[in-house]
């Protein structure tokens, strides 16, 4: 009977769930969070509603990007924190498929395919494109950063092919897409969605070396220097 952990920090939603078996036992999330501040506190809240201690937990799974690069780096490093005190894995989840899977279950259309998108600034997001596979997903297109306009999933639309839209950056595009074929949801990131897949995981063994692991960022930091004068 495996206790999971499972830690969602890829955007500003702080969002921790933790599963026995296949079934999620515990869940707090927080809108607009201080990741750094809140991580732990929900983490401990979580135990505490679940029935249990920290040394209860077989594994970690974490969201494992791409999204926001300091948000990405506190989810990680709480969760490789917890897995090397407790000699526990790590599990490493992909956010888009994540997200994807979340919006196929709540709409169940097998003939759409499903496009997750995160919030990279401006006009663009980090995106994927996946098609339903039994009761999984699986890449049509892999993970890329993009930037929207107009013309965006055209070779699709023209094929009338439906694409269902997810995540904190698909309202970028719900704004300039002209196409009927298009889909949106309010599916975001949540601990919630990441819990099938480490559950997956873990029962296949799938895990990552804690030790060398990093978030899939995509992009490095956009970081500006300062401008004063010592």
């Amino acid at each position: 009977m495996a206790n999971i952990l499972h830690i969602e920090s890829a955007i500003n939603i702080c969002s921790i769930a933790i599963s026995k078996d296949a079934e999620m036992i515990a869940f707090q999330e927080i809108q607009e969070a201080n990741h750094a501040a809140q991580i732990t506190l929900l983490i401990d809240t979580c135990l505490k509603q679940a029935g249990l201690t920290i040394k209860d937990l077989d594994a970690v799974a974490l969201s494992n990007g791409p999204g926001s690069y300091t948000s990405l780096r506190i989810g990680a490093s709480t969760a490789k924190g917890i897995c090397y005190a407790l000699s526990i894995p790590l599990i490493a989840v992909d956010t888009l498929e994540a997200l994807a899977l979340a919006a196929y279950k709540a709409i169940g259309d097998e003939n759409a395919l499903y496009c997750p998108m995160i919030d990279a600034r401006r006009m663009e997001v980090y995106m994927a494109l996946y098609r339903p596979n039994r009761e999984e997903v699986a890449l049509e297109l892999p993970m890329s950063p993009k930037i929207l306009d107009e013309h965006s999933f055209s070779d699709y639309f023209e094929k009338n092919q439906r694409i269902v839209f997810c995540g904190n950056g698909a309202d970028k595009f719900k704004n300039v897409c002209l196409s009927a074929h298009a889909t949106f949801m309010g599916v975001t990131n949540s601990a919630q969605h990441i819990v099938p897949i480490g559950i997956k995981y873990y029962e296949k063994t799938q895990f990552v070396d804690t030790a060398y692991h990093t978030p899939e960022y995509l992009k490095l930091p956009n970081i500006i220097l300062s401008d004063k004068r010592l």
